[in-house]
């Protein structure tokens, strides 16, 4: 039955493992489009933990990862800078158009809802 459970965690070791190097790969394509990136990593909950990325170019995006392990792991192989927080001169650096504004504010707002 130990033997059961060792195949076991080396299978979900191995599916963790895929998963964060897929994410790494994703985070760098990312950054290639942006001129770098940074980010910042937030547990969400049971649907995982988010991955935010702000391009040097301002450009942004996330990904989710299903675990906060699995997520710092990505950003490592990554090899980007990760902030503790999502603000101050890190918050900054996200440059927002017209669609954010009215996505973000616009519905509450009354606004268009660009859907």
């Amino acid at each position: 039955m130990a033997d059961t459970q060792q195949v076991d965690d080396s299978k979900k070791a191995a599916k963790a493992e895929r998963r964060a190097a897929k994410l790494a790969k994703e985070i760098g394509t990312f950054a290639r489009a942006h001129g770098g990136a940074e980010g910042q990593i937030a547990y969400i909950g049971h649907e995982g933990t988010r991955i935010v990325l702000v391009g040097e170019d301002g450009g942004w995006g996330d990904l989710v990862a299903p675990s906060y392990a699995i997520a710092q792991s990505a950003v490592e192989k990554a090899g980007i800078t990760v902030h503790e927080n999502f603000d101050g001169d890190f918050a900054a650096k996200v440059k927002t158009g017209p669609y954010e504004w009215t996505r973000m504010a616009g519905i509450q707002l009354g606004g268009p809802s660009n859907g």
